[in-house]
């Protein structure tokens, strides 16, 4: 494969991408970013943590993920808590609230997929779910 053709390949990787964020943005009216629902998601699937483990499975700097975690523990979606046998350290995690706003994401977001993936013809899905498939595939290798 030449190189212009991947570099096109990942060009328009990047610019769905990019605009699915735009568009979920423009929709989800909750003042939160993509990246606090990360966090939540991260919350939800992995239970209480701490701050350095979420950042590290999220790529995110420590710093960022202070940013982040103090809007969520504000708007009360995340809390605080403190390890009983070692005070020093600190754990997030998630709230009923927060649940339910990665509800409302997600389903914000599978709407906004399904109106994308819907553009396309049932043998154009059928192929690009293929293609998904098979890139995952190298992925977990």
């Amino acid at each position: 494969m030449k190189e212009q053709t991947i570099f096109e390949l990942i060009h328009s990787m990047d610019q769905v991408t990019n605009n699915l964020i735009i568009q979920w943005n423009k929709m989800f009216k909750e003042s939160l970013g993509i990246s606090h629902i990360l966090v939540l998601s991260h919350l939800k699937r992995s239970g209480k943590s701490r701050p350095s483990d979420i950042a590290g499975a999220l790529g995110l700097t420590p710093p960022s993920l202070t940013h982040l975690s103090e809007k969520l523990v504000q708007k009360k979606l995340a809390v605080r808590l403190i390890d009983d046998d070692d005070r020093r350290i600190i754990y997030l995690a998630i709230t009923d609230k927060g649940n339910s706003m990665i509800n409302k994401a997600h389903k914000e977001g599978k709407a906004l997929r399904r109106n994308l993936f819907e553009k396309l013809t049932e043998e154009e899905r059928q192929h690009l779910l293929g293609i998904y498939e098979k890139l995952n595939s190298y992925i977990k290798e």
